[in-house]
């Protein structure tokens, strides 16, 4: 009985208390709301009836009445880009630069923020001059990625390795497969002018800097070859092999070049026959399937398909075997070999596209840095159907 008449003096107790509680949040929140500016809630109708142009307006007015709403200003502009609305992120962090009460921390920031607009708005000369002002700042680190993404988008290899050698870690395997591409770069562009001498300086950086640069292998290969130095141009696209034999689909053409040059195209063949069989792939084995069919004949090209596919049955390889049956075949069969052909070809399509290693973007054509996610040599030339066959 003791008990139950405690509870019944408590509960007015507690409600009593939890009445001024509430009074004194109810309080707060109205203290708060006229604290803040009026252009402030006027700037909230507007956004939220899809008005942004004069939220913007108003947001700026709160701005220069009260500087504690700056943060509302990044969260603002950072929305904006988000959306794809550029020009009024843009416009946001424009005026938050141009204020003179802001503490340095707070202009780096919109600085920073405002060169992010540029660069998604695809005005890459105004996103690099903002980050350049970024050097040397507490947000160098930053400002030197952002530069590094915009000297690859403009071709500015030089300017992209300046930036990459002060990056932190530049010297680890992290930075090596990108600066050796650059590297790359600028050899193709020396190659493509003839000047062999600085494609050799650039072959010999790639490699001291990436001993595995597939690609650098195979332009000192081109380089040689152009050089009419067949044997040397040999021994360069061979070494693929050793750095990564997916990519040796690459120079197969290449090598049936060097080695007709030197009049030993049969031993060009039975190289590339013994690179199938330890390498599978489906791009070698389209390379040997045409020549087969153009040096000795449909009915190799069959056989070499047929081999292949009892080691590796794929349905790319299929297509090619019945592609050299209807070769082959006696005219009244050919008729249905085309149709069943032609039900496999439609098929086919959508597993003979190339895939990122890293975001999983898929192309018909072989890029060294993916188109998606700018990643260097995370694209390599296995067909999506390969990936599936991997294990």
């Amino acid at each position: 009985m003791d008990i139950e008449l405690w509870w019944l003096l408590a509960l007015p107790l507690f409600f009593a208390l939890g009445w001024l509680a509430a009074r004194i949040d109810i309080r707060q929140v109205v203290h708060e709301s006229r604290a803040l500016p009026r252009s402030y809630l006027s700037g909230l109708n507007f956004l939220l009836n899809e008005q942004p142009d004069k939220a913007i307006d108003s947001f700026i007015e709160a701005v220069r009445i009260d500087p504690q709403t700056v943060e509302l200003h990044f969260a603002l502009g950072s929305l904006f880009r988000r959306r794809g609305e550029t020009d009024r992120a843009i416009r946001i962090h424009q005026v938050l630069v141009d204020r003179e009460d802001l503490t340095e921390e707070q202009r780096l920031q919109a600085l920073g923020e405002l060169g992010q607009d540029f660069l998604k708005a695809g005005l890459l000369d105004r996103a690099e001059a903002v980050f350049l002002k970024l050097k040397d700042s507490r947000i160098d680190d930053v400002a030197s990625r952002y530069l590094l993404e915009i000297y690859q988008q403009e071709k500015e290899w030089e300017k992209a390795i300046g930036i990459a050698d002060t990056l932190p870690g530049h010297e680890s395997v992290h930075w090596r497969r990108e600066v050796a591409n650059f590297h790359c770069e600028l050899a193709l562009r020396a190659l493509a002018d003839s000047r062999f001498d600085d494609v050799e300086k650039h072959v010999s950086t790639a490699l001291s800097i990436n001993r595995k640069c597939v690609r650098a292998s195979l332009i000192l290969g081109e380089l040689r070859f152009a050089q009419c130095r067949n044997e040397e141009a040999l021994e360069a696209w061979k070494r693929i092999e050793g750095q990564d034999p997916v990519y040796l689909s690459l120079v197969a053409q290449k090598i049936l070049d060097a080695y007709g040059r030197l009049g030993r195209i049969e031993q060009g063949h039975l190289l590339l026959r013994a690179w199938l069989e330890h390498h599978p792939s489906l791009d070698l084995l389209d390379e040997l399937f045409h020549w087969e069919i153009e040096k000795v004949g449909a009915q190799a090209a069959y056989e070499l398909v047929r081999e292949e596919l009892r080691r590796n049955p794929t349905l790319l390889g299929l297509d090619k075997l019945l592609e050299a049956a209807l070769l082959t075949a006696p005219a009244e069969h050919r008729g249905d070999i085309e149709l069943v052909r032609q039900l496999i070809h439609n098929h086919t399509r959508r597993v003979a596209r190339y895939r990122c290693d890293a975001c999983g973007f898929k192309a018909r054509q072989f890029y060294w840095r993916c188109p998606a996610c700018g990643g260097w040599e995370t694209y390599p030339p296995r067909r999506t159907e390969e990936f599936d066959l991997t294990p």
